[in-house]
């Protein structure tokens, strides 16, 4: 085949879904204007997981999406299992898209003899065959050092913003961090919101019990304000629920909370629609079935933020604007 001809050869663009969370798929791939690759996908007598792609990849740069949600080491698995099946299809290029990756929160070594579970995940995906890693809101930016390639850390607060902004007043606005590791989350939101003060809730966390932490007050001053309490993801609603009694008994006027990943295991859902929040705000990296919703709860789409950065990684453009949060 000539030089020319093989400078014009096109690698087609193939996103493929896993079980857990379709629907954005859907969604993503209707933004893209393409459509989803055919998967076979099942669950064996003991358990087992099988999958096989339906038509050829050969060639094709590949999108793997797969939130890690509940039953998580399912999805997981199916996750790692599709990357490997792209592999050995000869797909040319792999992106594992887990706009909830499992595993996050398990960062770093909190006490002796405990794993990092997070360097495990991408261990797993780039071992699996994944090229590139593409997330939304990781729990913390340095999980983007644990995988061995490119990974796209994606930010939902552009999408968070804009709604929020449209909700509160934001000549009253005070942005609440829920705790003072993320501080410097809430600066960006205050900065975009305006440029208002900032606050932040002083808790205590048991290490040895896991999703409880106790919020005991507000440090900063929210009497009167509009309050914007915002975090990366709400599991058991626990925590959330907490902070925004102690922020309304400190004499906020309202509280709006904003996250990227609504988890909400558990009595979550019960605990949010009772806290005295105005409103809750997440975006759909997780499915939220109906038993899980309430009425002021509002689910914001991610699949456009998603289908532009793998338009730009497949165009060879630039993904930054849409992982510094400067969007």
């Amino acid at each position: 085949m000539p030089t020319t001809a093989l400078r014009q050869i096109q690698r087609p663009l193939v996103v493929a879904s896993g079980r857990a969370h379709p629907e954005l798929a859907q969604d993503v791939a209707k933004e893209l204007g393409v459509d989803l690759l055919p998967v076979s996908a099942y669950d064996f007598a003991n358990t087992e997981t099988y999958v096989r792609f339906s038509e050829s990849i050969r060639g094709a740069d590949i999108f793997l999406l797969q939130s890690h949600t509940a039953p998580i080491n399912q999805w997981i698995m199916e996750h790692l299992l599709m990357v490997d099946a792209a592999k050995r299809a000869s797909a040319h290029t792999i992106t594992a898209v887990a706009p909830f990756l499992g595993y996050a929160r398990q960062d770093k070594k909190g006490r002796g003899r405990e794993p990092i579970s997070a360097r495990l995940m991408t261990d797993m995906l780039r071992t699996a065959g994944a090229d590139r890693l593409m997330s939304v809101d990781l729990h913390t930016a340095q999980i983007q050092g644990f995988f061995d390639g490119p990974v796209d850390h994606l930010w939902a607060m552009p999408i968070l913003v804009d709604y929020v902004r449209t909700r509160v007043d934001v000549e009253n606005v005070t942005v609440v961090s829920p705790d003072a590791g993320r501080i410097r989350v809430a600066e960006i939101w205050a900065s975009k919101l305006g440029g208002g003060p900032l606050a932040f809730v002083h808790k205590t966390r048991d290490v040895t019990r896991p999703n409880q932490a106790v919020a005991n007050r507000v440090v900063g001053d929210v009497e009167g304000k509009d309050c914007v309490l915002v975090d990366d993801l709400i599991d058991t609603g626990g925590t959330i629920a907490e902070a925004v009694k102690v922020i309304m008994a400190a004499g906020a006027r309202s509280v709006t909370v904003a996250a990227t990943h609504g988890v909400l295991s558990g009595p979550a859902p019960q605990r949010l629609a009772d806290c005295g929040a105005t409103e809750i705000v997440v975006t759909d990296t997780l499915p939220i079935e109906a038993s899980k919703r309430f009425d002021s709860l509002t689910v914001l789409s991610i699949a456009p933020l998603i289908a532009t950065a793998i338009k730009e990684v497949f165009t060879d453009g630039s993904v930054t604007s849409l992982f510094d949060g400067n969007a």
